[in-house]
């Protein structure tokens, strides 16, 4: 093998392999239609065709008082405030591929499972729920979702 074309070769081969290690963009996305990001964290970043959702809580639209005492109200206006975001960017609950569930009181699963499957309606997303010592702001339920962009 003549040196020109080990070089050529050899070039092609890192050309090849870096466009293998390129990592999909990652863009910053937000919507005024629910509360601003409170804290050094975005509300949605999108990587190649997956956009993730940061966890969302039943905060007012301002983003300075929780709304709603009861588990059913929080859920709702999680559920809301996912649905706004979502449709930011032309997407719907039939997009999400994952969510998380973060439950205060795992007691309170049933009643957020069912207010969860009014939104979910058909092939609702793979999803893990767990209940954790403590959440922001003292609320009742958090949730963050992964959509996938056609």
């Amino acid at each position: 093998m003549n040196r020109s074309f080990r070089t050529v070769a050899a070039l092609g081969a890192v050309a090849f392999l870096s466009a293998c290690a390129t990592q999909p963009s990652k863009v910053i996305h937000s919507t005024g239609d629910i509360y601003p990001a409170i804290g050094p964290y975005s509300q949605m970043v999108q990587a190649g065709n997956l956009i993730f959702l940061s966890g969302v809580i039943p905060l007012n639209k301002a983003g300075n008082a929780v709304q709603g005492t009861t588990i059913e109200e929080q859920t709702k206006l999680v559920l809301d405030y996912i649905g706004a975001k979502l449709r930011s960017q032309g997407l719907s609950y039939e997009n999400v591929v994952m969510s998380t569930v973060y439950l205060k009181n795992l007691n309170d699963f049933a009643t957020m499972n069912r207010i969860y499957g009014e939104y979910f309606k058909t092939q609702p997303p793979a999803r893990a729920t767990v209940e954790v010592a403590r959440l922001p702001r003292d609320v009742l339920v958090e949730i963050a979702v992964v959509a996938s962009k056609p």
